[in-house]
């Protein structure tokens, strides 16, 4: 399954180079008119987040998430900053489909696992970001001293079951996608479905992807000045089948 982006700072739709604030680019000052172009493309799902969010720990861009759910019908993931319970409950009592929880599954692995058990594992996903192999947090501004494969093992412990992983150097820089990392990941804890983000820029790469098994992955930037348009994801997607998708909730 393929994942458009849409990431939200300041109300525009920007993308990061490499998750730095100071290096944006505007993709649309209004999200929902590029939230429409997906959907009418036939796109089934898209991963908003929120950037402003992410760094400061709070739903900062709810009132626009509000919108873009209130005017879309297709499959909404949502993450950045969404750190509680509550946001949790708001999120999805708003109709988003299931939410990211980032920073906290390093800094508040007990509440990742509450989360599991009052919602269920389908509704949440643990995003996992990093560079150089270190985890980062707080919108990829603070470094932990934790290894990939040590937060997914320590959330697939409290069953969380659902993980994208982005590797930070890759983000924004058409670069292609680390498989590596994914390849190894996906060895390691063969119960978890992993989604691809950061560097995937061409039909080459998701091909790629997928002939090491990894069909779940998000794109970005290539969608704006890459070689990817959202006619051949859709044409990607293709294939996939019906009962593939209802049984994971999408």
């Amino acid at each position: 399954m393929i994942f458009p982006a849409i990431d939200l700072l300041g109300g525009e739709s920007v993308r990061l180079y490499q998750g730095d604030y100071q290096k944006k680019m505007v993709l649309e000052k209004d999200p929902l008119i590029q939230l429409q172009a997906i959907e009418a493309a036939g796109i089934r799902r898209v991963h908003l987040v929120d950037l402003d969010g992410a760094k400061k720990g709070l739903s900062v861009n709810a009132d626009l998430i509000r919108r873009l759910r209130e005017n879309s019908d297709i499959f909404l993931e949502l993450g950045g900053g969404i750190r509680t319970l509550q946001q949790i409950d708001d999120y999805l009592q708003l109709g988003i489909n299931r939410v990211i929880l980032g920073s906290i599954a390093v800094t508040n692995p007990e509440l990742v696992q509450e989360a599991i058990t009052r919602f269920g594992p389908e509704k949440i996903v643990v995003g996992v970001d990093g560079q150089d192999g270190q985890v980062k947090t707080a919108g990829w501004t603070e470094a932990s001293q934790q290894s990939f494969a040590e937060v997914v093992s320590a959330m697939t412990a409290l069953g969380v079951t659902n993980f994208i992983v982005t590797d930070i150097s890759r983000d924004g820089t058409l670069s292609g996608p680390n498989v590596a990392l994914l390849k190894h990941l996906q060895q390691d804890f063969p119960a978890s479905r992993f989604v691809v983000s950061g560097g995937v820029s061409t039909l080459a790469d998701i091909a790629t992807l997928r002939e090491n098994g990894l069909v779940d992955m998000i794109v970005g930037r290539a969608l704006y000045d890459g070689d990817l348009t959202l006619a051949d994801l859709k044409e990607a997607e293709d294939g996939v089948s019906e009962t593939n998708y209802s049984s994971l909730g999408y």
